[in-house]
């Protein structure tokens, strides 16, 4: 009785499962146009295997869960819901499946085996302080324009991006790198990767990456995300900007740019600011970007640990008795020196 009321209860799920595959490929044909390829994970496929792929994927996953059904009902009734040979067929036409899906899969995997990238570096003119900032606005093609209706001549219109990441939005975003220049001058350099079935193909697929940034004197204005041209399929298209700077420079980092700077911690600086402004400012040192406000917290900090450690030596001096209490004074002095990196006395 237990194992027909397990039957029964995987024969009603079944059931379900089955009626709601039909209906959600029912549904995906009926979205079934040229735009939706333009959605991440879909973006991926190539146009011309897209038909195969959903066919082979949908009886990999519809003949198993109907084969456990009439299964199910045999167990829980008794009763034998298909005979031998349309067993037989249906083993059949789940293998072809899984060999038509398996070979998609494959063929689509190997289009990411080759590696490529474009490098472009312009110099920058020299600035005591920068400033990097995110631009919100979209942009669009003239095609977009047409098919959203916008009016190139009101340009009091804009369409601003809201940063969010659904489930279907491409992985576009840029990442931003900040590092030391060796050569003393500031300078920008675009790093455009992408993947291929061959380094040719790699190459195109880097060419294909759209990107957009304006320089306005002292102030770097980046768009948060890449653009590729129409009918481009995605083959981990990826943009990386380094941002080179001399030692001395100062850099004011909006809020909307600490989530793009790539080998930094950047709120940790806002939170030490606490001044509940939208940026916060760095400056460039032999040992790489460093918050400004933590630099003054830790300049405090050493201060008071000299201040402290003169006290202590001044204790240590007056009370030449070897007390608990000369012992305490000199561990604590060890302590602060660690603290302050002075080598203990030999």
């Amino acid at each position: 009785m237990i194992f027909k009321v397990i039957a029964g209860f995987i024969v009603v799920l079944g059931i379900f499962f089955l009626l709601a595959l039909i209906i959600g490929i029912a549904a995906f044909q009926g979205f079934w146009d040229a735009s939706i390829y333009e959605y991440f994970p879909f973006s991926i496929v190539n146009e011309g295997n897209r038909g195969i792929i959903v066919f082979g994927a949908f009886i990999v996953c519809f003949v198993p869960v109907l084969a456990l059904v009439l299964f199910s009902i045999r167990v829980a009734f008794n009763k034998q819901a298909i005979n031998k040979t349309f067993s037989f067929a249906l083993l059949i036409i789940w293998l072809a499946g899984v060999a038509v899906t398996g070979y998609q899969a494959a063929k689509i995997s190997s289009e990411f085996k080759q590696h490529a990238e474009l490098t472009q570096t312009t110099d920058l003119k020299a600035y005591p302080v920068y400033t990097i900032n995110i631009d919100k606005s979209k942009y669009f093609s003239k095609e977009d324009s047409v098919a959203y209706h916008i009016d190139a001549n009101n340009r009091h219109q804009i369409v601003v991006d809201d940063f969010e990441d659904g489930p279907f939005v491409s992985p576009n975003h840029i990442r931003i790198d900040i590092n030391k220049s060796e050569t003393g001058t500031s300078r920008l350099t675009q790093k455009y990767e992408s993947q291929g079935k061959t380094f040719q193909s790699a190459l195109q697929n880097a060419q294909n990456i759209s990107y957009n940034y304006v320089v306005k004197d002292s102030e770097l204005i980046f768009s948060p995300r890449f653009q590729l041209r129409k009918g481009t399929i995605w083959r981990n298209q990826e943009v990386r900007l380094n941002l080179e700077i001399p030692v001395g420079t100062r850099l004011i980092l909006k809020q909307d740019a600490y989530r793009y700077v790539n080998n930094y911690w950047t709120w940790e600086c806002n939170d030490s600011e606490n001044d509940h402004n939208d940026s916060s400012t760095w400056i460039m040192t032999d040992d790489g970007l460093k918050c400004v406000a933590k630099l003054k917290e830790e300049a405090l900090k050493k201060q008071k640990l000299k201040e402290e450690l003169y006290d202590l030596e001044l204790l240590q001096k007056n009370k030449l008795t070897d007390t608990i209490y000369q012992d305490s004074v000199s561990n604590r002095i060890k302590e602060v020196k660690e603290e302050l990196g002075i080598e203990p006395e030999q």
